[in-house]
């Protein structure tokens, strides 16, 4: 099988999807936009072509490049993981006649007015929504909605440019911020706690999938410095209750959207409403998320991926021994970080729980507190009991400070 992956060199991870696709058979021809001399020998030896682009966001460079390719070999798949690259893959796979996930389907998966509006539809619960293209339609939404409400651009990722506002004056402020997007997505505030389902899929069936909580909300933990936010991977997906509640969720959305052979990154609350639904990307999570469900299931769920996309099926088989999270640490103010204090102390008391963690240099430029979990400093940790792990990062949150100038 010849599969063309978009962009394998970066971010960090994505050499993995090279990896996995390579390891399970497939001539991995590469897309990207850096130079093939930069590229290092691992990753090239897991690809037989490369071609590079001055951007893998235009569809009129990329339709060029798999064009070329095309004249070499019958490419049967193109994969992208990455969400900003989603719409064009789509677009090539429909143009030159490649199977896999449509424009369709990436359309809904990416307008969160018009995904909420098809699973409506189809009976899934969600927030009452609405896509504005002026101030006007917002306030119409507002008044018939009543606040909170969140604002957020209509193919936003995570929470990026995303705010709630909970009067007219906070409204009229957020609408002047978001004045250079054209459209934005509105909604009703949901209140609950906040999580998210990942999945691998083959012909719409979900056939490998993981849950995990955000402590606190992505927004609140997203905007607030003294916070150290973390998600945890929990091991008792397969324990029944609001599980069973969400996998249903998933096969719902799944058939409503068209999802067929893909990775999926479905967020969800769970509140005073019951469980409703949040969003969904086709495409795997991003900061490390696959990272922590190998860790803690004794996996290589990038090559579940692969088997999925080169065999039409899933071969490898979490073990749910491990409930594994990420706890984010943030400088105490933006600029430079001068030092840590309490590394020693987590290191003593959590050591063999560990997976990784990153820790700047002193030195290092600090990034903004929304920039997300790994912006920053990190640890990453594992442990049989879910309930423990939420203690211990809760802990190295308290302990672990950093300091800069």
């Amino acid at each position: 099988m010849n599969i063309v992956l978009v962009e394998p060199h970066f971010p960090k991870n994505q050499r993995e999807f090279a990896r996995a696709l390579a390891e399970a058979g497939a001539n991995v021809i590469g897309i990207g936009e850096t130079p093939l001399d930069y590229l290092d020998d691992q990753l090239t030896s897991w690809m037989v072509h490369y071609e590079q682009v001055g951007s893998v966001t235009d569809r009129a460079q990329m339709t060029d490049a798999v064009r070329r390719v095309q004249g070499m070999v019958w490419v049967d798949r193109m994969e992208s993981t990455i969400e900003s690259h989603q719409m064009v893959a789509a677009q090539v796979r429909e143009d030159l006649g490649i199977p896999g996930t449509s424009v369709r389907t990436t359309w809904l998966c990416r307008d969160k007015p018009s995904m909420k509006e098809a699973l409506r539809a189809a009976g899934v619960p969600t927030a009452r929504s609405t896509g504005a293209d002026d101030a006007a339609q917002v306030w119409d939404f507002a008044a018939a909605v009543g606040y909170p409400l969140i604002l957020k651009p209509r193919d936003a990722a995570g929470a990026a440019d995303t705010v709630r506002v909970g009067s007219d004056t906070e409204l009229s402020a957020a609408l002047e911020r978001m004045g250079r997007y054209s459209s934005i997505a509105v909604e009703e505030f949901i209140e609950g706690h906040e999580g998210f389902y990942d999945t691998v899929s083959v012909d719409g069936r979900i056939e490998l999938d993981f849950a995990s909580h955000y402590f606190p909300g992505v927004l609140e933990g997203m905007r607030s410095r003294w916070i150290s936010p973390q998600f945890i991977a929990t091991n008792r997906i397969d324990d029944g209750g609001l599980y069973d509640e969400i996998r249903a969720m998933g096969h719902r959305v799944n058939e409503a959207l068209g999802i067929g052979t893909s990775a999926t990154h479905m967020e969800w609350f769970h509140g005073p409403r019951g469980l409703t639904f949040s969003e969904i990307g086709c495409r795997p999570p991003g900061v490390g998320c696959w990272d922590l469900y190998c860790a803690a299931n004794d996996m290589d769920v990038y090559a579940a991926w692969a088997q999925s996309v080169v065999h039409g099926e899933v071969r490898e088989r979490p073990s749910r021994s491990h409930s594994a999270g990420i706890v984010a640490l943030r400088p105490d103010r933006d600029g430079v970080i001068s030092g840590y204090s309490g590394l020693e102390d987590v290191e003593n008391r959590y050591g063999r729980w560990i997976i990784d963690a990153h820790v700047p240099v002193a030195g290092t430029g600090t990034q903004p507190v929304e920039a997300g979990f790994m912006a920053n400093a990190w640890i990453r940790m594992r442990h049989p009991d879910f309930d423990v792990l939420r203690d211990m990062l809760d802990d190295v949150g308290r302990t672990v400070h950093v300091h800069a100038r």
